[in-house]
């Protein structure tokens, strides 16, 4: 089902798919999707989570934040959506990678956007995978992305979160410890197709009273934050990961905030 489809199929056929009547709140959107609290459930569902946001708020102008040379869309999915997507990086040299049917944007989302390319109100739905961890300024970051939402607009960030253990140390370890340690317990990690960059953990938490007064500063009229626990990095090594997986359980059960491994931060302008 394409994009125009799912609106007619929420609103009701005969009103416009770009300006439905009233928009649900992001508790409402979250509400149809059946989320579970789990690492997988986050990982296995995030592109159907973008493609549900762009139907529920009628978005046709998207941002994709760090999708350098692998961007999250093909072009035959964004045209079956009926979107246009923006991929945004640091790198100039991750976006030359792109087919040119891409339009791009290099531009750091933490950086000066006035000196940038980037143009204020322009997109009505940014998503990024993996990216806010890294960096420096979590809340400069949160503040770019208000710019660039138009009114209305929606931002989500799906990103590893403090404290879990693996990211804990990853963030006080130097950064050269740090990259050999993930490489080691995670395999799929390489060089070419999965570099491993120096994560900040800026503003990367579950804990919604630690941000909330960041994003009221800002001025979001929405935040939701939806908690995932569990993660992959005890495999290799079976006692530590089935005392892991038990109190994965409990603390998925009892929703401590403290004891997620990733998040959605998802925001309304």
């Amino acid at each position: 089902m394409n994009v125009i489809a799912e609106i007619d199929a929420v609103y009701g056929r005969g009103r416009s798919p770009t300006k439905p009547a009233v928009a649900p709140s992001l508790a409402d959107a979250f509400a149809q999707l059946g989320v579970e609290r789990s690492d997988v459930w986050g990982w296995d569902n995030y592109t159907r989570v973008i493609r549900h946001l762009a139907a529920i708020y009628g978005a046709r102008r998207l941002l994709e934040i760090g999708g350098g040379r692998s961007p999250h869309f093909a072009p035959a999915e964004l045209a079956d959506m009926g979107v246009e997507l923006t991929v945004n990086d640091i790198s100039a040299n991750e976006l030359v990678r792109l087919p040119a049917v891409y339009r791009t944007a290099c531009f750091d989302v933490a950086g000066d956007l006035i000196r940038s390319a980037a143009l204020p109100n322009t997109y009505n739905l940014a998503f990024s995978k993996m990216v806010f961890e890294h960096v420096e300024d979590g809340e400069r970051a949160w503040r770019n992305l208000h710019q660039l939402l138009t009114p209305g607009g929606v931002g989500i960030a799906f990103l590893p979160t403090l404290f879990a253990l693996p990211f804990a140390l990853n963030k006080l370890l130097p950064d050269g410890i740090a990259e050999r340690l993930i490489k080691l317990v995670n395999n799929e990690r390489n060089d070419e197709t999965s570099p491993v960059f120096p994560a900040r953990y800026s503003k990367s938490y579950a804990v919604e009273r630690w941000l909330r007064p960041m994003f009221d500063r800002i001025g979001y009229r929405e935040v939701m934050i939806v908690p995932f626990y569990g993660h992959v990095y005890y495999r290799r090594f079976p006692i530590v990961r089935d005392i892991h997986a038990q109190f994965t359980k409990l603390a998925r059960a009892k929703d401590w905030r403290l004891f997620t491994s990733y998040a959605y931060i998802v925001v309304r302008k």
